[in-house]
């Protein structure tokens, strides 16, 4: 019995031992390595050791609760990082306690964004969650030009992640950048979830910039934030492909969900539902505007191809503009060397189940340019309540091309049309669309301007008689309008603006509210439309 007592015991102190080694291998706090957690003394060399330490072993690298002044960690594969609740990683306020990298994958960014607070690349298996906070303070890095790229420099990010493999963000609360908030460039099977952002601290205050990554999804997260809120973009050859964004609360100064400011690589595979947009609970500006620039911007200006996008059950509450698509030819390269990449292109796009209230006057549009057509995009089941109150002469006539320009949804001022501005596309579909104002708008509600093989079905627009007409058409061709209606009253119900429009049909449209079902204008005159086909039922 005595060998037995003795084995026994030998046992259960080698389980013991055991136990306490693979926690202090699984487990390491950056006070252990001598942080101290005040909020005034510079702990990136303690933080650091820690990472390190993880590294070789595997494992989380803790940050139990108090104040960590730092700056820049690069992380190391296979270290997790969690921050307590009660924790606050602060980033320092001198530049100089951030390093400067250059990732070996070139993009646009190389020539101003070099500093980070997280900084990893070409790392597997990394994390940083948690219920606590990560603060840049990033109203302390002033911007001192407005020319470009200097003003972009000396402003570190909160997470910049280049060419890594399965990265988690989650549960945190970050805040405060000095630059767009965090950066994931080329990385592949990325999820974001349960994250909240709060950044209105400085100039491109974004709240996430995905660039040129694959399987991603982002989820459950809320974000209030100056400039942009989920952004994708492909700075560099590399195309972002495979993404899913769901359940989110946005509010943006500037664009809610943007998608193609830069588009080298392109994007595929996009997948966008249940997203809340509503107005920033922060009524300074540093950029934009209090009630937001647009909740949905889609664009491809730089090269590389748009194809394959699906957003749905979207409600927003107050930017200018609802929804924007753009095909531009900026041709914008993407390093110094590179060439000049040709027009890209813009398909396959469905929009659905959109709620949009408290829309200022812009309008929404859709618009490719001269022989570089948006091509095949469906919106459906979608509603838009506008302010109104536009008159003749507050809204531009003709709309220049503006093909190089940067892709904004305000670039054109006041559209002719209130409700959606159609040019150089084709093969658009719009289904049970409802149109409305608060005050009388005195455009009408659809404009056509070089559109080919597009169908208008169930839709219901406000109009007025100063508008004229509910749909106006320039220089389109096989354009088929049904079972549509207007509340209000105006002339014409069709308005064409040319000899050139051909292959006009409507069917079935309530069209007693105009005086006259089409008309046609021709050399400045005004007579009965005879490249029309209609049918009551």
């Amino acid at each position: 019995m005595k060998y037995v007592r003795l084995i026994a015991m030998f046992i259960c102190g080698f389980v013991l031992i055991a136990n306490i080694l693979a926690g202090s291998k699984h487990e390491f706090s950056v006070r252990d390595f001598g942080a101290k957690g005040d909020g005034i003394t510079l702990d990136t060399k303690a933080i650091q050791k820690a990472v390190d330490k993880c590294a070789v072993a595997g494992g989380t690298v803790v940050f139990s609760s108090g104040k960590y002044l730092t700056g820049s960690i690069e992380l190391k594969s296979n270290v997790d990082v969690y921050i307590s609740a009660g924790a606050t990683i602060l980033g320092s306020t001198n530049i100089k306690d951030y390093f400067e990298r250059e990732p070996e994958l070139k993009s646009y960014n190389d020539a101003f964004l070099k500093h980070s607070l997280f900084y990893g690349e070409k790392l597997k298996n990394i994390s940083i969650r948690g219920e606590g906070v990560i603060d840049g303070q990033g109203s302390f890095f002033k911007v001192t030009t407005k020319v470009k790229p200097d003003r972009y420099k000396n402003r570190p990010f909160i997470i910049r992640f280049i060419e890594c493999e399965n990265v988690r963000v989650e549960s945190l609360t970050l805040q405060n950048s000095a630059m767009w908030m965090q950066q994931y460039l080329a990385c592949t099977d990325l999820f974001i979830t349960g994250i909240k952002v709060i950044n209105h601290a400085n100039q491109n205050n974004d709240m996430m910039d995905i660039d040129g990554c694959k399987n991603v999804i982002i989820s459950d997260c809320i974000g209030d934030t100056d400039d942009d809120g989920i952004v994708l973009k492909s700075t560099s050859p590399r195309i972002t492909e495979n993404v899913v964004i769901n359940n989110c609360v946005i509010s943006s100064h500037c664009n809610a969900i943007k998608m193609g400011t830069e588009s080298t690589g392109g994007f595929k595979n996009v997948a966008i539902s249940n997203i809340v947009i509503k107005p920033s609970r922060i009524e300074k500006v540093i950029f934009g505007q209090p009630q937001g620039i647009s909740g949905i911007t889609l664009a491809n200006v730089d090269g590389g191809n748009l194809d394959g996008v699906t957003i749905s059950n979207i409600v927003m509450d107050g930017p200018m503009v609802p929804i924007f698509m753009r095909l531009g030819n900026r041709a914008r390269k993407h390093t110094e060397n590179a060439p000049i990449p040709s027009v890209g292109s813009f398909r396959n796009v469905n929009i659905n189940n959109v709620v949009a209230t408290n829309i200022k006057n812009i309008g929404a549009s859709i618009s490719g340019i001269p022989e570089h057509y948006v091509v095949d995009v469906q919106l459906s089941n979608i509603k838009i309540e506008y302010a109104g109150g536009i008159k003749k002469g507050n809204y531009n006539l003709e709309v220049e091309e503006l093909s190089e320009n940067y892709p904004e949804s305000t670039m054109w001022g006041n559209l002719p049309s209130y409700g959606f501005y159609i040019r150089h596309a084709q093969g658009i579909k719009l289904n049970n669309i409802t149109l409305s104002y608060r005050e009388t708008d005195e455009r009408p509600a659809i404009l056509l301007d070089d559109v080919k093989n597009i169908k208008l079905s169930f839709i219901e627009a406000e109009v007025s008689a100063e508008a004229n007409c509910m749909v106006k058409i320039r220089n389109s061709h096989n354009i088929f309008i049904e079972n549509s209606s207007a509340i209000g009253t105006a002339d014409y119900f069709l308005s064409i603006d040319d000899s050139l429009s051909e292959s006009i049909f409507l069917k079935g449209n309530d069209l007693r509210s105009f005086k006259m079902p089409f008309m046609q204008k021709v050399d400045g005159q005004v007579k009965e439309a005879d490249n029309v086909s209609q049918s009551i039922k």
